[in-house]
């Protein structure tokens, strides 16, 4: 059986058709003309019946922009808080081979691209910008990510042309973490925001360790205040995650929602159905702060750091921020003996009374 869905997109009206026939899984496209869905939906139902539909007959018909349109479908319903991302990432390969139909989309040529990425000027004509390698990554795994469904569920081809392509080689990831004057300035800051949720969300940020995308994906169902917990749903590893937190961000929390949208129970909406956009807010914060070379996700490693600093251990560092490995935490071990060091020297001196 074939059902067809209109969608209308930046580009015009698309068709999207979906044949669902027992014993088989389900396959679709998207069309510019309904006639041509039609038509395709007739010839795939007669192809799956008769035995003669590969998975190589759609990897020659499909192209990578069939290919992205399809991936963002499934990102805006499944995880739509990261669905801007993804479109900026995906973006990129659509507008660059969007017209190459995926057969044709060879190791070769996306390892080709890899490198326009890292040649590629985004910056202006007097002062050049281009991307580091870790962005680069970025840019290869969403690719990835949507030819692995096309793979493992869709059926549209029998590889993933992005297994045979090397990732670039990152340099170690930074770790810059606030002082106490600057934690200080920057709070302060944030209070006289025009942005009232700004001094919420910062203190969210500073005391659970939490990513960007998974304080915006909080909704009031996954706020516990009596047990003082968040349960995160939707984490970057997919895994399923309780935060806990302190007294004072409960109160808070609690504060925030007594008043709340009754069309949307995300905890950060804007005026739409998408999370707040805090970014000027931030920046105007950072300015006022005077502080200067910090990232909104530099205010994880600043949880990370505090915690190694007050003696936690790295595995516990690990389950706070959510790791599933030891490896990305190991790079707040120095802190953690730089504490244990000053402990000791504290101790030696009441030793030699010095």
């Amino acid at each position: 059986m074939a059902t067809i869905q209109t969608r209308k997109t930046e580009g015009g009206t698309r068709y999207r058709v979906q044949v669902r026939l027992r014993g088989h899984p389900p396959v679709s496209a998207s069309f510019e003309r309904r006639t041509d869905a039609r038509k395709w939906a007739q010839q795939t139902e007669s192809a799956i019946q008769e035995g003669r539909y590969f998975p190589t007959q759609e990897a020659k018909r499909r192209t990578l922009a069939d290919l992205v349109d399809r991936q963002l479908e499934a990102i805006k319903s499944k995880r739509p808080h990261d669905y801007d991302r993804q479109r900026l990432l995906l973006g990129w390969w659509e507008k660059t081979l969007g017209d190459y139909t995926l057969d044709q989309c060879t190791p070769a040529l996306i390892a080709e691209n890899r490198d326009r990425l890292l040649r590629e000027n985004i910056g202006t004509k007097e002062t050049p910008r281009h991307r580091s390698p870790a962005t680069a990554n970025r840019f290869l795994s969403a690719l990835s990510k949507a030819f692995s469904d096309a793979v493992r569920e869709w059926h549209w081809l029998h590889e993933n042309p992005l297994r045979r392509v090397a990732k670039e080689q990152e340099s170690p990831g930074r770790v810059r973490y606030l002082s106490d004057e600057e934690r200080e300035a920057l709070l302060a800051a944030c209070k006289k925001s025009d942005l009232p949720e700004l001094f919420l969300i910062v203190m969210l940020a500073l005391t659970t360790g939490m990513r960007r995308g998974e304080l915006l994906g909080i909704r009031w169902p996954d706020v516990d205040l009596e047990r003082r917990q968040i349960v995160l749903n939707k984490t970057k590893n997919h895994d399923r995650r309780s935060v806990p937190i302190v007294d004072e961000v409960a109160e808070l929390l609690r504060e925030h929602g007594r008043v709340r949208r009754l069309d949307n129970d995300m905890v950060f909406p804007s005026r739409g159905k998408k999370p707040v956009w805090f970014d000027p807010a931030w920046y105007a914060a950072l300015k006022t702060a005077g502080i200067k070379d910090f990232h909104f996700h530099d205010l994880r490693h600043t949880a990370a750091s505090y915690l190694a600093m007050s003696g936690a251990t790295t595995p516990e560092i690990a389950a706070v921020l959510g790791h599933r490995t030891l490896q990305m935490v190991k790079r707040y071990a120095h802190l953690s003996d730089q504490h244990t060091g000053a402990v000791i020297e504290r101790m030696t001196r009441k030793y030699f009374n010095r």
